[in-house]
């Protein structure tokens, strides 16, 4: 560390005092440039609801009624993801690697550095590389034309590292953390505006700001064009609802938009999705067969899928599974709603970096297991709802209709730093059941709707009708049949 002293020194002719807070940050980039581990498990592991439903099915054609069985269809069913656990601990005293330095005359230089400090690990960080990073440290306090303090410099330069990794890596604050901490319980966020393809400017324009919202805080005002969202440049050959699902996603994550003033140079804002917009699953009854919308995938989806079915108070013949614009989530969500379709059936593999591959597989008793079912998906279904779809499909479970999906085969971590901020890091690939890759291909349907996305649930009702054979099941509160039975 006494080579870092000398180099800040060298480089700027003048002493940098930086806040304790700073040189925190600045010790947690160089851990994670230099030494990296992974800890943790799946994604959004976070503890499932025990409120668990108890649920009879009745069959209406049949004999089928699993009333004295023991199916409590508890959602802390998920499956052990343990296989993604890495037993190194973030930041760990890795002595044997620090790098020591000779002392020079620059010891006088006033640096109280604390101990856990000078002893992150820089592994084979080139000194040249510390230097370069601290002349531009320097620089920019000095010369930027509005003043910075040191920790959002230090946050912004771990931001860029993980951004840098792949789109879905990146530095949580507090408000993203919170949001994500949230999501896992009910929300999908966006930036707070609203754009219209306006043909007379041939462009994108921004029409409404949502007060207080990202945008707004980062004055993205009225009137700007919108020219490109993440990697995705915009024309006046996308659609409204294109680029709705496009700025929209899980509540706390990140997405970089281009824009601009007319007639000014374009730049680029990144933004986190915190104009939270809750997402309820939707159950409804059309002619027996019950249409679950199903937006996103969280730690009680399971359950809201099945309190949904009881609630039609109906006999059901049959399932439309729609997760068309759903971003994925939570992927022991996903194993937990396939487990209502199929028994003791593998779902997905996960690949991670220093493990061998895990096969994840149903628990509990398949209440919809006698029913058809198909799944509507479109070019925005991502992530675990193709882990749900490419698993039904592979086992011939469920007919996939729609177009072919978004093609996200990658699971994240989100590893806390402390109480009030997080990284998520991409820590495996996943697989289909058949070890097909979903990463840039996505799930292909089995019949491909190419008119307007308006009709395809009326086709795909169709389609499923053809496949009942039964007058269908009626599912009831185990807890309400008891009481009534007194």
């Amino acid at each position: 560390m006494s080579y870092l002293r000398s180099s800040i020194y060298t480089a700027l002719n003048k002493p940098i005092v930086l806040q304790p807070t700073a040189i925190m940050h600045y010790a947690l980039a160089l851990s994670l440039f230099g030494s990296l581990s992974i800890i943790g498990s799946n994604t959004y592991a976070a503890p499932t609801d025990k409120n668990t439903l108890k649920v009879s099915a009745i069959s209406l054609s049949s004999e089928y009624d699993d009333s004295d069985s023991d199916a409590d269809d508890d959602v802390d069913s998920a499956p052990d993801n343990s296989a993604l656990d890495d037993s190194d601990d973030f930041g760990s005293d890795n002595s044997d690697d620090d790098l020591e330095y000779p002392m020079d005359d620059s010891d006088d230089l006033d640096s109280d550095i604390p101990e856990e400090v000078s002893r992150v690990s820089l592994n084979a960080i080139s000194p040249d590389t510390l230097k370069t990073f601290v002349k531009v440290v320097g620089l920019v306090r000095r010369e930027y034309i509005n003043a910075v303090n040191d920790e959002a410099l230090f946050n912004n330069a771990i931001s860029g590292m993980l951004t840098k990794l792949d789109s879905h890596a990146e530095f949580l604050d507090a408000e993203a953390y919170d949001n994500l901490r949230a999501f896992t319980q009910g929300d999908v966020g966006d930036i707070g505006i609203t754009v219209m393809y306006q043909p007379q400017a041939g462009y994108w324009v921004v029409t409404d700001v949502i007060s207080d919202s990202p945008a707004d805080e980062n004055d993205i005002d009225v009137g700007d064009y919108l020219h490109q969202i993440d990697d995705f440049e915009l024309d006046e050959n996308n659609r409204s609802n294109d680029v709705k699902q496009l700025l929209s996603g899980i509540a706390g994550t990140q997405v970089d938009v281009v824009t601009s003033r007319a007639g000014r140079r374009k730049h680029t804002t990144t933004l986190q999705r915190n104009n939270s917009n809750p997402k309820a699953i939707e159950t409804r009854l059309v002619d027996g067969i019950a249409i679950i919308k199903l937006p996103v995938f969280q730690n009680n989806s399971r359950e809201k899928i099945i309190e949904g079915v009881v609630g039609l108070d109906a006999p059901v013949s049959g399932i439309l599974l729609d997760v068309r614009d759903n971003p994925g989530g939570v992927l022991s969500s996903a194993i937990n709603i396939a487990s209502l379709f199929m028994t003791d059936t593998d779902v997905v593999q996960v690949k991670s970096r220093n493990a061998d591959p895990r096969t994840l597989s149903t628990k509990g008793v398949a209440i919809l297991k006698p029913l058809p079912v198909v799944i509507l998906q479109n070019r925005y279904s991502a992530s675990a709802a193709e882990v749900l779809a490419s698993s039904l499909q592979a086992q011939n479970r469920a007919l996939i209709v729609g177009e072919i999906s978004y093609g996200k085969g990658s699971v994240q971590s989100v590893i806390p730093l402390d109480n009030e901020q997080a990284i998520k890091l991409t820590v495996a690939h996943y697989l289909t059941a058949n070890g097909d890759e979903i990463d840039a291909i996505g799930v292909k349907p089995d019949v491909m709707l190419l008119d307007k996305e308006k009709t395809w649930e009326a086709q795909a009702l169709s389609i499923l009708r053809e496949q009942i054979q039964t007058d269908g099941i009626r599912f009831i509160n185990k807890k309400e049949q008891k009481t009534q039975g007194q």
